[in-house]
């Protein structure tokens, strides 16, 4: 079998890097281990230094000792949003999905002209497929363009951001599709336009109303997915065969654990 090898692969990650920027649930904490300690843990294993090759310098290595995982990119289960469906059943975890639902063509959705607070309506949604000439269908992913991922590595970056309302996710899985992504900290509006939106109003609805109406299937990334049983969200390595969205990731020392 011939192998596929696509035009041009385009790293749409986030970065693995020790950021003092990032808020206390972001950080992460990266151990580096340096060449010569590995060689150290050949001579405890049983070989002599005398028969070490002579131009062995030992393997360097990284041990992730903190890392959440909306400190990267990466995935919700439907197990994130609630313990239990409308209709009784238990949400799937990140090991249940299926690894083919996260390959697929991509649809972008340009919405780097909306304000930070001012939430994605069905009508933007609806104004950027006609502008772009893609058509949606079954096993489309969706990838929503808002700019932010320039914010990445600043304090601002997980307060500063649009948000998919309810009705334009509503309008995506109506469409057929079940995978979607964003380039901002997270799919719904920053936290505390919520809350505000949520006082003001006097209205309940008004917090969290893009989770509790996602159905089983709506997860919020793509890529390969690092697969922790029985857990709410995941590490995942997010690739485009096509244009960029968000800027090449640099390495964060030696290895990555997410390179998948």
């Amino acid at each position: 079998m011939s192998r596929i090898k696509p035009k041009r692969i385009v790293d749409l990650s986030k970065e693995i890097v020790d950021n003092p920027n990032d808020p206390f649930f972001m950080r992460v904490k990266i151990k580096h281990h340096g060449h010569r300690k590995a060689r150290w843990l050949v001579r405890a294993l049983g070989l002599p230094f005398r028969l070490f090759p002579k131009d062995f310098a030992g393997w360097a290595d990284d041990t992730i000792t903190r890392m959440g995982v909306h400190s990267t990119t990466h995935i919700d289960a439907p197990w994130h949003y609630g313990p239990e469906l409308s209709d009784g059943r238990r949400p799937a975890t990140v090991d249940e999905m299926p690894l083919d639902m996260c390959f697929g063509p991509g649809v972008v959705f340009d919405m780097r002209h909306k304000a930070d607070g001012d939430e994605i309506t069905v009508a933007d949604m609806e104004q950027s497929l006609r502008d772009s000439g893609a058509t949606l269908g079954e096993g489309a992913i969706a990838l929503i363009h808002t700019g932010r991922d320039r914010l990445q590595g600043s304090k601002d970056y997980w307060k500063r951001g649009t948000g998919m309302s309810a009705p334009a996710t509503e309008w995506l899985i109506d469409k057929g599709v079940m995978v979607m992504g964003i380039d901002q900290w997270g799919w719904d509006l920053p936290f505390h336009h919520q809350i505000r939106a949520s006082k003001e109003k006097n209205d309940a609805k008004s917090i969290l109303a893009g989770p509790s109406r996602r159905p089983p299937q709506a997860l919020l990334a793509n890529g390969a997915i690092a697969r922790p049983r029985a857990t709410a969200k995941s590490w995942l390595r997010r690739g485009d065969f096509s244009a960029p969205l968000e800027r090449r990731i640099r390495r964060a020392g030696a290895r990555r654990r997410i390179s998948l």
